[in-house]
C-alpha cells in the first residue's frame, strides 16, 4: 500500500476518513466535510451513538450533495490518552471500512491536549492501516475480484506533513521487517526449506547489513552435532545464517538475537499426530522474527551494533533420522541424550547460541523460538513466555512488549527445574518430564549461555500464528516480535 502525506484540506471527492476524539466532536476540517454532506455524517454519528471511542467507526455511503463515495468517522479516544499504539489501532480499524475503495484520504485535525504530536499520530494511523492490510494471497488463483481488497493508496492529511513523513520513514522500515517475517511464516514448507530461507536472507545483504551462510560442512567442522542431528533425516540440507549490523560505535555494546528455524517439524521419529501437523510450517517463527528485525534495524539505520543468528533445519522421519535414545555432542562439547526427537528446537538453538557467543562475544542475548506447547497451555495466544537470567533485561523486554502490545509474561527458572534435565548417561537430556515443559526447555538453553552473559528466551509458540483477527493483523502470521525487539533496541541502546 502506498502512503502519502498532504496538507490539511477538505477532500472534494472519493473516500474520506475523519479522526474524531472522545466526545464525538469533529475538527474544523471534519466539520467542513460534514457540511459538504448536508450533515449526513453527524446524523449517522448521532444515530449510532458514536462518541469518538477509540477504534470504533461509523460510515456513510455516497452522501448526498457531494462527490464523496464514502465518509468514515474513526474514534481516537480521549486526546490525553492517545498513544502511538492506540493511533495505530485506529488506523487498523479504518482499513476494514476503507478496504473496498481504491484510494482514500484520512483527515487528522490538530487535537488540543493530545498525548502525542499530530505528525507522529498521522504516521501511526498510516502504519496501522498498512499492518492491517497484510494478506498472503500469492497462491490464491480462484478468488473472485469482488472478494479482494482494493485499497492501494492512502493520503493522510495533517497539519504537520514534515513531521509525519519523518516519523513514517522510520515506521515504514519497521513494518517492512514485520511484513518479511509474516511472509516467511506464511510460506508453505515445500517452498520455504532451509536452503530457500537462507537464500532469502542472503538477498538482504547490502546497505551495511552483512549476511553470511554456513553450509553443513562448515557446521560439521565447528562441531555442531546438536543442530546437524536434527537435520539428518531430511533431504533438505540445513543452513545457519549470520546477520551483522554495525550501526553503533566501536565501544558500543553488541546485541545478539538468535532464532529457531525449523522450516517443517514432523516430530521426526517421535512423529507428531497428523491432526494439526500442517501448523508446523511456522516452526521457523523465531528465525523469521530475527530476519525481520535485522531488516528493520538496517532499514531505519539503527544506531546500534546487532548480530542475528538463525539455525535452519527440517525435522523429518527417515532411515537416517535421529533416534530417541541417541546421544549427540553440541558445538561447545556438551553431550545431550535425545529422549524425544520432537524436542528438537532446543538442539538447534544450543549450537546457534554457542556460535554467537564464540564469534561475537555479545553483551546480551535474546533468543526466540516456537519452542513448546506447554507455553500455549499456560498463556494461550495472549502472551509469549519470557525466561531470563537477568532481571534488568527481563524488565526492559517486558516494558517494550507492553508498549507495542506484544506482551510477555515472565516464567520461573531455578535449580529445582534444572535438575529435571539431568541425564544418567550424558550431560543432559532434551526432555524434562511431564510438567513445566516450557521452563525445562529454557533451563536446557541456559546451559549453553556463558556465565555472566545477560540472556533472555522468548517462547513465542502461542503468538506466532493467529487463528482469528487481531487488532493489527488478520488471521495468519502475526510478525510478533519484530516490533517488540525493535522497541527494546530503540529504548535502551540508541
Amino acid at each position: 500500500m502506498k502512503v502519502l502525506f498532504s496538507k490539511l484540506t477538505r477532500p472534494a471527492k472519493g473516500a474520506v476518513a475523519l479522526g474524531v476524539s472522545a466526545g464525538g466532536k469533529l475538527g474544523k476540517t471534519g466539520q467542513a466535510v460534514d457540511r459538504a454532506t448536508g450533515g449526513a455524517l453527524s446524523a449517522a454519528m448521532k444515530a449510532a451513538n458514536f462518541k469518538g471511542e477509540s477504534g470504533k467507526t461509523v460510515s456513510v455511503y455516497a452522501p448526498p450533495r457531494s462527490k464523496l463515495t464514502r465518509v468514515v468517522a474513526v474514534g481516537l479516544g480521549k486526546a490525553k490518552e492517545i498513544t502511538a499504539q492506540s493511533a495505530e489501532e485506529a488506523g487498523a480499524a479504518l482499513y476494514g471500512a476503507l478496504s473496498k475503495e481504491p484510494r482514500a484520504t484520512v483527515v487528522l485535525d490538530d487535537l488540543k491536549g493530545a498525548a502525542i504530536d499530530v505528525g507522529h499520530m498521522a504516521a501511526a494511523v498510516a502504519s496501522g492501516l498498512v499492518l492491517k492490510s497484510y494478506r498472503f494471497d500469492k497462491y490464491r488463483t480462484q478468488e473472485k475480484p469482488a472478494a479482494k481488497p482494493k485499497l492501494k493508496t492512502v493520503a493522510v492529511a495533517t497539519p504537520d506533513v514534515v513531521g509525519a513523513r519523518a516519523a513514517y520513514c522510520v515506521q515504514e522500515a519497521i513494518n517492512d521487517g514485520v511484513t518479511l517475517t509474516r511472509n516467511l511464516v506464511s510460506e508453505p514448507p515445500n517452498v520455504l526449506n532451509p536452503i530457500a530461507f537462507a537464500d532469502i536472507a542472503k538477498g538482504l545483504a547490502g546497505g551495511g547489513l552483512k549476511v553470511k551462510v554456513l553450509s553443513p560442512k562448515e557446521m560439521e567442522k565447528l562441531g555442531m552435532g546438536a543442530l546437524l542431528g536434527v537435520a539428518q533425516g531430511s533431504v533438505n540440507e540445513p543452513r545457519m545464517v549470520v546477520f551483522e549490523w554495525s550501526g553503533g560505535g566501536k565501544k558500543d555494546p553488541t546485541l545478539a538475537f538468535v532464532g529457531k528455524g525449523v522450516c517443517f517439524d514432523s516430530g521426526g521419529i517421535s512423529l507428531k499426530p497428523g491432526a494439526g501437523m500442517w501448523d508446523m510450517k511456522w516452526d521457523m517463527g523465531g528465525a523469521g522474527v530475527v530476519t525481520g528485525l535485522m531488516k528493520a534495524l538496517a532499514g531505519r539505520k539503527a544506531k546500534v551494533n546487532a548480530v542475528g543468528v538463525i539455525g535452519l533445519v527440517e525435522n523429518m522421519p527417515d532411515g537416517k533420522a535421529q533416534r530417541p535414545g541417541d546421544v549427540v555432542t553440541s558445538a561447545d562439547g556438551q553431550t545431550i541424550e535425545v529422549l524425544n526427537t520432537d524436542a528438537e528446537g532446543r538442539l538447534v538453538l544450543a549450537d546457534a547460541l554457542w556460535y554467537v557467543q564464540e564469534h561475537f562475544k555479545p553483551d546480551l542475548i535474546v533468543d526466540l523460538a516456537t519452542l513448546t506447547g506447554a507455553v500455549i497451555a499456560a498463556l494461550a495466544e495472549h502472551y509469549a513466555g519470557l525466561f531470563s537470567n537477568d532481571d534488568e533485561l527481563a524488565d526492559q523486554l517486558s516494558a517494550s512488549g507492553q508498549s507495542v502490545q506484544e506482551r510477555l509474561w515472565r516464567m520461573p527458572m531455578g535449580p529445582e527445574y534444572d535438575k529435571l534435565i539431568n541425564s544418567p548417561i550424558a550431560d543432559m537430556k532434551n526432555l524434562g518430564g511431564r510438567y513445566a515443559g516450557a521452563t525445562t526447555a529454557a533451563q536446557f538453553l541456559e546451559r549453553f549461555i556463558k556465565k555472566g552473559t545477560p540472556w533472555a528466551h522468548l517462547d513465542i509458540a502461542g503468538v506466532t500464528w493467529a487463528e482469528s483477527d487481531r487488532s493489527l493483523n488478520a488471521r495468519g502470521a502475526t510478525g510478533y516480535g519484530v516490533r517488540l525487539l525493535n522497541r527494546f533496541v530503540a529504548d535502551n541502546y540508541e
